[in-house]
C-alpha cells in the first residue's frame, strides 16, 4: 500500500499531505518509522569514541520522521477526531512510550551521553550547545537510565499505563461533551440572548433536527454565552450542573477512579527515580524549582487578590438582590449578573463590542500587529493541503521576504475536537547541514460560528484568545535553533506562557485597535470612548479571576506534591483543597477535576500555576513597551531576538534579564489587576 506519511513530502513547503492522508495510513507508519529511527539510534552506538556531534547532536536528530508522523496523528485526535482515530491512538500510543523507554533506558546508549557530559568543561561549546548537552543528560536521568533491570522495567509498565489514561480521561470529557444537549421551545425561555447568540443556537437546533427551536451544548460558545445572558435562572442553573459534572457521574465516562489511578502511577514513577513527589520530578525543570517555591508563590498573591475578590463577589450580590431580589448568589448567577453590573458601571457589555470584532478582521489585525512589531507578512496560500475545510493555511514571510513558516488557523468548534484554544506543531524548526528548516505551527480555538445573518463575531474575551494562541505561534514561527528540541515554545514550562500573554495586551491599546476593530456593518472604527472604557473594564472582577486562577494551581498542586493514596475520595479532596479559595456556595455533586484536562491530558500536571507566574512576567516586560511606545521598533526587535527566537537555548531567567535589563518585578502585575 502506497502510504503518503512516508514518502517526503511534497507539497508546498514539505507540510503534511492532509488530501491523501487515511487513517488506516498511520499505524503501518508509525511503525515503519520507528523502525527508521532504531536503526539511527543503532548507528549512533556504532560510532567510535562518543563526541558531542556523533552522539548529542545525532540524538537530537534521530527519530524525525517519527515526530513529524506522531505529531500529525495526536494533533488530529485533538481538533478532529473520531472512534477510528480514538482507537488507534489506544493502539499508537504503548508503541510510542515503548520506543521512548527503549531510547532512554538503553544502558550503552547513556555511556556515551554520560562520556561526552563527563567532558562538558573540556569540550569547546557555545550557550546552545551546553543547553542540549544538560538537557540529554538530563532526560536519561530523569527517565530512569540509572535504574537497575528491575526497575527499569517497572518504569516502563507505569509509562505504558499513564500513556493509556490520559487518553482515557480526554476521550471521557470529549465523549460527555458532545453528547448532552439542551433543546429550548419556547421563546421566552431565551430571554436575554442577543440576537446574534440566539440565531445561534437557532443554528444549533436545525443542524440536529429540531428547526423552530433552540439548542445549547456545553462547547464553549453556547455554554459560556448561555451563563452570561440567560434570564432563566433554572435553565442556567441545569446548563452550569450538566458542565460542571462531565464524567463524575459514576457511569461508563467517569474520570474519578482515571484520575486516582494517574496520580498514583505520577507519584510510584517519581518515587522510583529518586523524588519526593511527582511535583518534586516536574519542578527541578522550572523556573520554579519546588513545590515550596509554586506555593509561596500562589499563598503570596492569595493574600493580596481576596480581600478584592470578596468585594468583588459582594458586589455582584448586591447587585443581584438589588436588581432581582437574589437573596443567595449562585455560582450560576455570577456570569449573568457580573455582566449586567459590568454594563451598568462602564456601560460596557460583550454585545456592544462583538460588531466591532469581525472573526476575520480580528485576523487580519493579528497579523498586522505581528507585521509592525516583527516585520513579517502571511498570505493565504490555498495549495497548502488542510485536515478540515474550516481550517485555513498561510505562508509566512520574513522582514526579508524569505520563507519563514507555515501557519494552519482552525476556529470553529465541531464534534471531534475538543472544547478550549490551544497553539501546536506539526514541524519544528532547526538547521541542519547549512538549511534551516521552517516550521509549521497551528492554533486551534473554539469561536462563534457565523449565521446565516451574521459574519463570525467575537466577544472581547475571544479576541484575547485569539491574541493569545497567536503570542504562541510567534514563539514558533519566529525560531532561530540549530536544534529542534530547543527551538520556539521547548522552553521551561512556566516560561512557555509569556509571549503568549504579552500579546494579549496589545487589544487594549488604541493603536492596535485601530488596525482591525471597526463595526461590521457601518465599516466604522471603535470610537476612542469605547476603547477607555474597555481600558477601565480591565480590572473588572480580577480580584475574583485571580482568585479562581490560583484555586486551580493550589489543587494542581494538592494533587501532585504529596502521595495520593491517602486521596480517599476525588470529590471530598476537591472540596477540601478549593475551601479557601471558594468565594461562592458550593454546589453539591459538581466537580471539576474529572474535566480538569490540563492536569490530566494535557502537559500541566504540577504546572498550572504556570499561568500567574508568567502573568508576573508578562505584566512586567510589557511596561517596557508602554515606557517606549507599544509598537517601537528597538524594544521589539529585542523581544524577538532575546524571547521568541531564542526558544529554549538558554536558561529562561538570563534570556528574560538580556530583554528587559533586570530580573522581573510583581508590582506591574499586582498595579495591573488592580490589587495595589
Amino acid at each position: 500500500m502506497n502510504n503518503p506519511l512516508l514518502d517526503k513530502f511534497e507539497a508546498p513547503f514539505e507540510t503534511a499531505p492532509f488530501n491523501q492522508i487515511k487513517t488506516e495510513h498511520f499505524l503501518p507508519a508509525i511503525q515503519k518509522s520507528i523502525e527508521l529511527a532504531k536503526d539511527e539510534i543503532k548507528a549512533i552506538k556504532a560510532a567510535p569514541l562518543p563526541t558531542f556531534e556523533n552522539t548529542i547532536e545525532a540524538l537530537d536528530r534521530a527519530g524525525e520522521k517519527l515526530g513529524v508522523i506522531a505529531g500529525i496523528f495526536f494533533n488530529l485526535n485533538s481538533a478532529e477526531t473520531n472512534e477510528e482515530i480514538q482507537k488507534l491512538a489506544r493502539e499508537i500510543s504503548p508503541l510510542l512510550t515503548e520506543h521512548s523507554n527503549d531510547i532512554l533506558l538503553d544502558k550503552a546508549l547513556f555511556e556515551r551521553v554520560e562520556q561526552v557530559h563527563s567532558q562538558k568543561e573540556q569540550l569547546d561549546l557555545s550557550p546552545e550547545q551546553e543547553t542540549l548537552l544538560s538537557k540529554t543528560y538530563k532526560s536519561f536521568v530523569r527517565n530512569g537510565a540509572n535504574l537497575n533491570e528491575e526497575d527499569s522495567q517497572k518504569l516502563r509498565k507505569i509509562d505504558q499505563e499513564l500513556a493509556q489514561l490520559s487518553l482515557k480521561f480526554g476521550e471521557h470529557v470529549l465523549a460527555e461533551t458532545n453528547r448532552y444537549v439542551r433543546f429550548v421551545e419556547n421563546e421566552s425561555e431565551v430571554a436575554g440572548l442577543p440576537e446574534s447568540i440566539k440565531e445561534a443556537a437557532a443554528q444549533t437546533a436545525e443542524e440536529k433536527g429540531k428547526v423552530g427551536q433552540w439548542a445549547f451544548t456545553l462547547d464553549y460558545p453556547s455554554y459560556v454565552p448561555a451563563l452570561t445572558y440567560l434570564k432563566n435562572r433554572e435553565l442556567r442553573k441545569e446548563l452550569f450542573i450538566a458542565y460542571n459534572t462531565k464524567s463524575s457521574k459514576g457511569d461508563d465516562l467517569d474520570n474519578k477512579s482515571v484520575i486516582k489511578d494517574i496520580l498514583q502511577l505520577r507519584y510510584e514513577r517519581a518515587k522510583l527515580l529518586g523524588y519526593q513527589s511527582h511535583a518534586h520530578f516536574v519542578l527541578e525543570e522550572r523556573m520554579a524549582k519546588t513545590p515550596k517555591e509554586v506555593l509561596e508563590f500562589l499563598e503570596n498573591l492569595l493574600e493580596k487578590a481576596k480581600p478584592k475578590a470578596e468585594e468583588d463577589v459582594s458586589e455582584v450580590a448586591a447587585f443581584a438582590k438589588k436588581l432581582d431580589g437574589i437573596e443567595r448568589l449562585e455560582r450560576w448567577d455570577f456570569a449573568y449578573y457580573s455582566e449586567m453590573l459590568k454594563k451598568e458601571k462602564y456601560e460596557l457589555d460583550d454585545e456592544l463590542l462583538r460588531p466591532y470584532f469581525q472573526l476575520e478582521k480580528v485576523i487580519d489585525g493579528v497579523f498586522q500587529t505581528a507585521g509592525k512589531l516583527y516585520g513579517i507578512q502571511f498570505t493565504q496560500n490555498k495549495d497548502i493541503p488542510v485536515y478540515h475545510s474550516d481550517v485555513t493555511a498561510y505562508e509566512v514571510k520574513g522582514r526579508d521576504g524569505k520563507h519563514l513558516a507555515v501557519f494552519y488557523a482552525d476556529f470553529f468548534p465541531r464534534a471531534g475536537k475538543r472544547n478550549g484554544a490551544w497553539m501546536t506543531s506539526y514541524k519544528g524548526q532547526y538547521q541542519l547541514g547549512g538549511k534551516d528548516h521552517r516550521p509549521h505551527v497551528s492554533i486551534v480555538c473554539n469561536f462563534t460560528k457565523p449565521t446565516k445573518t451574521k459574519p463570525s463575531l467575537l466577544i472581547f474575551n475571544e479576541v484575547t484568545t485569539l491574541f493569545h494562541e497567536f503570542g504562541h505561534a510567534l514563539h514558533g514561527m519566529l525560531a532561530k535553533s540549530n536544534y529542534s528540541s530547543l527551538s520556539g515554545t521547548s522552553v521551561y514550562w512556566d516560561f512557555v506562557e509569556l509571549p503568549s500573554q504579552i500579546f494579549e495586551n496589545w487589544c487594549y491599546e488604541k493603536e492596535c485597535l485601530d488596525l482591525f476593530a471597526v463595526h461590521f456593518e457601518t465599516g466604522e472604527k471603535i470610537p476612542q470612548e469605547l476603547i477607555d472604557r474597555i481600558k477601565k473594564a480591565a480590572n473588572f472582577q480580577q480580584g475574583y479571576q485571580t482568585v479562581r486562577q490560583i484555586s486551580f494551581g493550589l489543587l494542581d498542586m494538592a494533587y501532585h506534591h504529596q502521595d495520593p493514596s491517602k486521596i480517599e475520595d476525588i470529590a471530598s479532596f476537591e472540596k477540601h483543597v478549593m475551601e479557601k479559595t471558594d468565594l461562592l456556595p458550593k454546589v453539591p455533586n459538581t466537580l471539576m477535576s474529572t474535566a480538569f484536562s490540563h492536569i490530566f491530558q494535557g502537559g500541566y500536571s504540577a504546572g498550572y500555576y504556570s499561568y500567574k507566574w508568567a502573568e508576573v512576567l508578562d505584566a512586567d516586560a510589557f511596561e517596557l513597551f508602554l515606557e517606549k511606545g507599544v509598537f517601537d521598533p528597538e524594544t521589539a526587535e529585542s523581544f524577538a531576538k532575546n524571547i521568541l527566537s531564542a526558544g529554549g537555548t538558554e536558561h529562561p531567567s538570563k534570556l528574560y534579564q538580556r530583554f528587559r535589563g533586570r530580573e522581573p518585578k510583581p508590582d506591574a502585575l499586582l498595579k495591573r489587576a488592580g490589587l495595589i
